[in-house]
């Protein structure tokens, strides 16, 4: 078995600002006490699912503990960190208020997962989600979209009936002019596709994700080719995923949770009412008296993370400079990398995944000048031997710091702990075997 870790987080216990550690902290054998719980930051509210696989508000600075797992069974926490997003659609939180209800349509309120939620039934032929008459429609969004930026649009779309497709459709003005919408397939295949022919736009990538029983989350990522701005939003029951014709008289889908946010990742859900919101980062770090359960000349960081969703994000580093110290990184085509910095702009040593990784991940990754090495569930990812040393004592501690290699990130972390020493490649292995 590996040596005792001198550090241990796995999320359960917290109070607003912190974060508790189940291993306290020592330094030359002495108990450094509180002095290993993570301070926490988050100056607004935030998103989550309970345990109840509910989506619930979490006050300003509280740990989120997450207890999302596909499919909606609730199990054990995890630590959700993100970056700041905002989400520019007006009236998510209650898609009843302020939107439009096409007169084809019919609608009842309905719960879906904890957000207010429209259930939408076709009540007459003729039309589709391009038209007043067959969406629900937010009008004024004037959501800005600048050339060469990536942006995601996303909702949740629970299934009510024997009814399994649905979609979005967003008027874009300006110089991007034009229609862009996606169709969804949430019956089990998942396929989703075009609604329009749209220029404005380019590398567009659409998914689906089960977040509950019949409820789902369709999300359609894409970079602007030139600038403009969403005005009107508009969802609704189509016939298949790439016409955004009306399905049947009589088909049904609920829709709740309408969003759309810079970057590649969607992320937890924003709630609005007449205006656009802003959901600060969550900053989880401890510096200070911590560097006794730091490997300052050799250590290993062990992290237990489901990687839900592409894009560029950190998941743990030490301090985070390009001077002294040390990352767990994943990029932006969700490749995981360990690196180690010591002086000056380039690194010692970098260790990366040949190919893509995602889903559940054990990650270790042990560092010791001559001899550092990655393992992933179990596999040896890649070795070093390259010779290095600090010039700085490692003191701070950082869970998927911000603005460093895109700061994109939407992780649970389910465990983090530290060992001051190199462990052995059998006991990386044993660690994080699935």
């Amino acid at each position: 078995m590996p040596a005792s870790p001198s550090l241990l987080i796995v999320p359960a216990r917290f109070k607003t600002g912190k974060l508790y550690t189940q291993i306290a902290t020592t330094s030359a054998g002495v108990v450094l006490g509180s002095s290993g719980d993570f301070n926490v930051t988050r100056a607004t509210t935030a998103t989550r699912f309970n345990s109840a696989g509910l989506i619930e508000s979490v006050a300003s600075g509280v740990p989120r503990l997450d207890y999302y797992t596909s499919g909606g069974t609730a199990g054990c926490p995890a630590l959700l960190v993100e970056p700041s997003a905002a989400n520019g659609i007006l009236n998510s939180e209650n898609t009843a208020t302020n939107w439009t209800l096409g007169l084809n349509l019919t609608s009842g309120y309905t719960d879906v997962i904890g957000v207010s939620g429209n259930n939408l039934t076709v009540a007459a032929s003729g039309s589709g989600i391009g038209s007043a008459a067959g969406a629900l429609r937010r009008t004024s969004n004037n959501v800005a979209l600048a050339s060469g930026s990536t942006y995601t649009i996303s909702f949740l779309m629970r299934q009510t009936g024997t009814h399994t497709i649905g979609g979005y459709y967003a008027a874009i003005t300006g110089g991007a002019a034009g229609d862009l919408g996606a169709g969804f397939n949430v019956s089990g295949s998942f396929s989703s596709g075009s609604l329009f022919v749209y220029t404005g736009a380019t590398n567009r990538i659409r998914r689906v994700e089960r977040f509950g029983t019949d409820v789902y989350r369709c999300s359609e990522t894409f970079t602007m080719t030139a600038s403009g701005t969403l005005t009107t939003l508009s969802i609704g029951p189509t016939v298949s995923v790439t016409s955004n014709a009306n399905s049947a008289i009589g088909t049904q889908l609920a829709f709740a949770a309408p969003q759309i946010e810079l970057g590649a990742i969607p992320t937890s859900f924003i709630p609005t009412t007449t205006g656009s919101v802003t959901r600060n980062a969550d900053v989880i770090s401890l510096s200070g008296a911590v560097s006794g359960c730091i490997g300052q000349t050799e250590g290993t960081i062990y992290l237990e993370t489901n990687s839900l969703v592409s894009g560029a994000s950190d998941l743990f580093c030490f301090a985070r400079a390009t001077t002294n110290t040390v990352s767990i990184t994943k990029n932006s085509s969700n490749i995981i990398q360990a690196t180690v910095y010591t002086s000056g702009p380039s690194f010692a040593l970098n260790i990366a995944a040949s190919g893509t990784v995602s889903g559940n991940l054990k990650i270790a990754f042990a560092y010791k000048t001559g001899e550092s090495a990655l393992y992933i569930n179990g596999v040896p990812i890649g070795t070093s031997s390259d010779a290095f040393s600090f010039t700085a004592a490692l003191s701070e501690i950082n869970i998927n710091s911000t603005g460093f290699f895109e700061g994109r990130g939407n992780q649970r972390i389910s465990a983090l702990s530290l060992y001051t020493s190199r462990l052995t490649n059998a006991e990386l292995a044993a660690l994080t075997t699935l």
